[in-house]
């Protein structure tokens, strides 16, 4: 084994143990052929904003497996990652919890096509690619408040991402936001529509990456009621005209 790829097993492992996450060798090496397959990507379709190694392990593969701690421990969970991207932070989580029923939804074509290779290639079983935005699938009875965990991360502020997430967690499921230092302030601004949406804070996890010193928040949403039928709204909507901030206030539609 070369220096440098012990190096970069070393990261992940310690990475990874930091979070919450301790790693088998098994995943480890998914998690290598998932690197090389992003670098590779971003050659094609913009995926991420970096092809360094270092930093696509600490800022998307460990960032990733911070929410690890706080999936429910059942088996075989049902679990959707809206605005999936290249896969972060959903099918990360599917190599670290192989029994979890997955579906990624993302809108761009490149991206899908990236991320059925990437499933292909990682011979990853009980995991579904949508193909579409989030405000179309959350008014579809297949998907609407069918899942137990809903997860989302770099989509959009937290007052607009609420109600393209919210609509599809089952009453008593979990939302899990990831977010940066201003993930207080957006949840300020949010408090309203996540009420209006049948949600409420459960808790928030506060961790630094490991080497960058990167704060993030992990902002918890539990299901306590049904989502009215009129939300998400139209495409487009959710973000032109967010929700009021204030519980009690007249909400825009």
């Amino acid at each position: 084994m070369s220096e440098a790829n012990y190096s970069l097993r070393k990261l992940l492992r310690e990475g990874a143990a930091s979070v919450g996450a301790p790693l088998e060798a098994e995943q480890v090496e998914k998690f290598l052929l998932y690197l090389e397959a992003v670098r590779e990507g971003n050659k094609k379709a913009n995926l991420t904003s970096t092809s360094n190694r270092r930093e696509l392990i600490l800022k998307h593969f460990i960032d990733s497996l911070s929410c690890v701690p706080l999936l429910p421990l059942n088996p075989d969970i049902s679990l959707l990652d809206v605005g999936s991207g290249a896969g972060f932070p959903g099918l990360v989580l599917k190599i670290y919890r192989p029994d979890v029923h997955l579906a990624l939804l993302e809108a761009s074509g490149k991206k899908c096509a990236f991320l059925a290779s990437l499933i292909e290639k990682l011979k990853l079983s009980e995991t579904e690619l949508l193909r579409d935005r989030a405000e179309m699938y959350g008014q579809e009875v297949r998907h609407r408040e069918h899942y137990q965990v809903v997860v989302s991360r770099a989509v959009a502020p937290l007052k607009v991402l609420v109600e393209y997430c919210l609509p599809f967690v089952k009453k008593g499921g979990l939302f899990i936001a990831q977010k940066g230092p201003k993930g207080y302030d957006e949840l300020q601004e949010a408090a309203g529509a996540i009420s209006l949406l049948g949600g409420k804070v459960s808790g928030i996890r506060e961790i630094t990456l490991p080497a960058g010193n990167e704060n993030r928040l992990l902002i918890s949403l539990t299901k306590n009621s049904s989502t009215p039928s009129k939300y998400p709204r139209r495409p487009g909507i959710p973000r032109k005209r967010p929700l009021l901030r204030r519980p009690g206030s007249n909400l825009s539609s």
